[in-house]
C-alpha cells in the first residue's frame, strides 16, 4: 500500500526559509513522477512543483520560481522542497503526490499534509 508522509512545516517569519520531506513506502518509486502541491486557506488545492523520475523535468509555479527548490533522492524513496524567502502568501496545508503509473504525471495517492504558516 502507497503511503507518503510529509514532515517538515512549522512557523517561520517572513524572509526565512523551511524544508519539506516526503517520505514514500509501499513502492519503489524510481521511474515515478513526485509533485508537490499546497492548500491556502479559502482556495483550491494548487501545483507548487514537481519532478520526474529521472529529474530531468522540473516545474514550478510561477509563484514559487526563483524561491522554491524541488529535489528526490531515490535511494530514499524520498522528495523534498527547499523553501526560501517565503512570503505570507505561501501560508497553507503542503502536500506530497505521486502517480498510480510510472512515467504518469496523473497524481493519485496524496499525504496527509504538512502546516507552513509565514508571519509577517
Amino acid at each position: 500500500q502507497v503511503q507518503l508522509v510529509e514532515s517538515g512545516g512549522g512557523l517561520v517569519q517572513a524572509g526565512g526559509s523551511l524544508r519539506l520531506s516526503c517520505a514514500a513506502s509501499g513502492r519503489t518509486f524510481s521511474t515515478y513522477a513526485m509533485g508537490w502541491f499546497r492548500q491556502r486557506p479559502g482556495k483550491e488545492r494548487e501545483f507548487v512543483a514537481g519532478i520526474s523520475w529521472s529529474e530531468s523535468n522540473i516545474e514550478y509555479a510561477d509563484s514559487v520560481k526563483g524561491r522554491f527548490t524541488i529535489s528526490r533522492d531515490n535511494a530514499k524513496n524520498t522528495m523534498y522542497l527547499q523553501m526560501n524567502r517565503l512570503k505570507p502568501e505561501d501560508t497553507a496545508v503542503y502536500y506530497c503526490a505521486v502517480p498510480n503509473y510510472p512515467r504518469s504525471y496523473r497524481y493519485t495517492y496524496w499525504g496527509q499534509g504538512t502546516q507552513v504558516t509565514v508571519s509577517s
